[in-house]
């Protein structure tokens, strides 16, 4: 939480050099000082985070709250020439840091109480001193009181963001010298605007922490693990699954297995759906393992649950977390090398596969075949990750928690994590922090692609994958779209006999390919496919769909070409290109009548604006 509003600060302070600006390099000498000082002291207290020191966090900030009132002091001296437009946007800046600053001092109050349960203060002998069950346990029924500010802070945040909306950006030149200005405005203010709405859309969520841990009403999770390097639509192959009880912090695993286990538990399976049958070598029967056939997170789940509550062994869950080995991977890394089931497991690049030990590792035990069955072959997964949360909370907060609670939150916006909750209001909140798998709605131009392996190998951890977006704004009075994708694939053919006993790793990647573009578009052409293309609407976008295969030391490639409908503005052009879940290192160039606007890796959504 302070975090976020160090970064809230330090955006605002940018802003303000930015904005003030027309005002500070001039006669007003006296303001221009002060506001070094505090640039100085925002710096300090930037490096104080990293301390996890709460009584020293909190004396930097009214440090450089008395700072900043002198700051105002200074500044209300030119408030009475408001009416010029600089000047005002210059006071929506100040009166913006002023909320932020009572934002961050709320959160400082809020937390400092409970501060040696979540590793923000030096001394905290008595929580490590209790089980790691109980230290899960009082971090749990704290949360409630840590949070009882929340609506306080967020109101506050809320109204600094009301403020630097009123600055208009375009009033501003584009560069004085060689220092661009308007498009850092307008930067600055998009960046604002996006970690005020997170904050504030998270607040929900926040407030439903306690009950989501537990506290009062049993709740019981299903964790999903997605194997990302054999691609499916939601981010990877259904490979295990663990049913976890919670309850006040407490957590008992009811059930940790291989999700073969799960499918032999159906009595009789349906027939396969026509996706499967098309693209899907030799499967004819519809197995929850090849559920997750939808992009879109909860419409996977729908299909989940149709064969789910077919299952013996079915439970009644209050929510589903999906999970990819990139989580697994982090977590080794952050607390080392890791036993279970006798085997013990590292995020060491092991050369046989140029990857993780811990993905080699479990490929072996899993996939190679051997000349006896091996019972529950896949749940050690399950046994892993639950070996590693046990690791986490035995640790003192201070020293881990930190971390790991920044590596899960970059997960979950990377959508290697995927929320899903049973509970209306719960549900809503995490799909408008986008943690939900959920395909989105845009007013703008819209692109997803979506690969799915329909083969045994685990291809994608060795192919590359780039697209390169291009459109025209103007072509004779439309909006035209061309999309490239190229996969190469540089290593050799893994040894795949069954007879000798082959860990088939890579082999020949069988993709079936879907881009979602805006509703009504239309194909022009679409090169690269093996297999007829098909072109539907689907989750409200229109879907152009084909089939394409990689092999080893090989590469392919897939273009399509396409009119956006008239709902498009090509004036005020937009683009959101949504990441599939799982992927990873995927790299994407954006290209607007021949410029190119970004040219970066498709770690999260991107939105690409351009002003005619």
């Amino acid at each position: 939480m302070k975090k976020r509003i160090l970064i809230f600060l330090g955006i605002f302070l940018v802003l303000l050099g930015v904005v003030g600006y027309f005002i500070a390099y001039r006669p007003y000498t006296n303001i221009k000082a002060k506001g070094m000082v505090l640039v100085s002291a925002a710096k300090d207290l930037k490096t104080i985070f990293s301390k996890n020191d709460i009584d020293l966090m909190r004396t930097k900030v009214n440090d450089f709250s008395a700072k900043y009132k002198d700051f105002q002091k200074e500044a209300r001296s030119v408030y009475w020439a408001t009416f010029i437009p600089y000047i005002a946007d210059f006071k929506s800046t100040v009166e913006a840091g002023d909320y932020l600053i009572s934002a961050a001092k709320e959160s400082i109050d809020a937390i400092a109480p409970y501060a040696d349960l979540i590793g923000f203060k030096k001394s905290q002998v008595s929580f490590v001193e209790k089980s790691s069950e109980d230290r899960l346990q009082t971090a749990v029924l704290t949360l409630d009181k840590v949070l009882g500010k929340i609506d306080v802070i967020s109101e506050n945040i809320k109204q600094a963001e009301n403020k630097v909306d009123k600055i208009d950006a375009y009033r501003y030149p584009e560069k004085i010298g060689n220092t661009v200005v308007r498009e850092r405005i307008i930067n600055l203010k998009e960046q604002f605007a996006g970690m005020a709405s997170l904050f504030v859309d998270a607040k929900p969520l926040l407030k439903k922490l306690p009950e989501i841990f537990g506290k009062d009403k049993e709740k019981t999770y299903l964790v999903l693990f997605q194997n990302d390097k054999e691609r499916r639509a939601t981010g990877g192959f259904l490979t295990a699954y663990a049913v976890f009880k919670i309850k006040d912090g407490k957590i008992k695993i009811d059930r940790s297995e291989d999700i073969y286990s799960l499918d032999d538990s159906i009595g009789a399976h349906p027939v396969a759906p026509k996706e499967i049958l098309t693209y899907h070598k030799g499967v004819y029967k519809f197995n929850i393992r090849d559920s997750n056939l939808s992009p879109d997170v909860p419409t996977s789940v729908g299909l989940f649950n149709s064969l789910y509550k077919l299952s013996g062994t079915k439970v009644v869950y209050d929510g589903i977390i999906m999970v990819d080995s990139k989580v697994l991977v982090d977590m080794l890394t952050i607390f080392g090398d890791t036993d279970a089931d006798g085997v013990t497991f590292s995020a060491n690049i092991d050369k046989r596969c140029n990857c993780p030990q811990v993905l080699y590792q479990l490929f072996d035990m899993v996939d190679r075949p051997t000349p006896y069955l091996r019972a529950n072959r896949k749940g050690i997964l399950g046994d892993l990750m639950y070996a590693q949360f046990y690791k986490a909370i035995g640790f003192s907060p201070s020293k881990y928690w930190g971390t790991l609670a920044q590596q899960m939150f970059k997960n979950l916006q990377e959508k290697h994590i995927l929320l899903y909750f049973v509970d209306p209001s719960i549900q809503k909140s995490v799909v408008s922090l986008n943690f939900g798998g959920t395909m989105r709605e845009y007013s703008g131009d819209y692109l997803h692609v979506n690969n799915v392996n329909f083969a045994g190998a685990k291809s994608n951890l060795f192919v590359t994958e780039s697209i390169t977006s291009s459109t025209k704004t103007n072509d004779n009075g439309k909006i035209t779209r061309n999309v490239n994708i190229e996969f190469r694939n540089p290593f050799p053919h893994s040894d795949c006999s069954l007879e000798r006993g082959g860990l088939c790793l890579n082999a020949t990647l069988r993709n079936w390919i879907r881009f979602y573009v805006p509703k009504g578009s239309k194909l022009v052409n679409f090169k690269g496919s093996e297999k007829e293309v098909k072109v539907y609407d689907e989750l409200g976008k229109t879907v152009f769909e084909g089939f394409l295969q990689v092999v080893p030391l090989g590469k392919a490639e897939v273009t399509i070409q396409y009119a956006l409908p008239s709902s498009v503005d090509g004036k005020d052009y937009h683009l959101l290109i949504q990441k599939q879940p799982g992927t990873d290192g995927q790299k994407i160039e954006v290209k607007v009548d021949g410029k190119t606007v970004l040219k970066d890796i498709l770690d999260v959504d991107k939105e690409v604006r351009v002003k005619s």
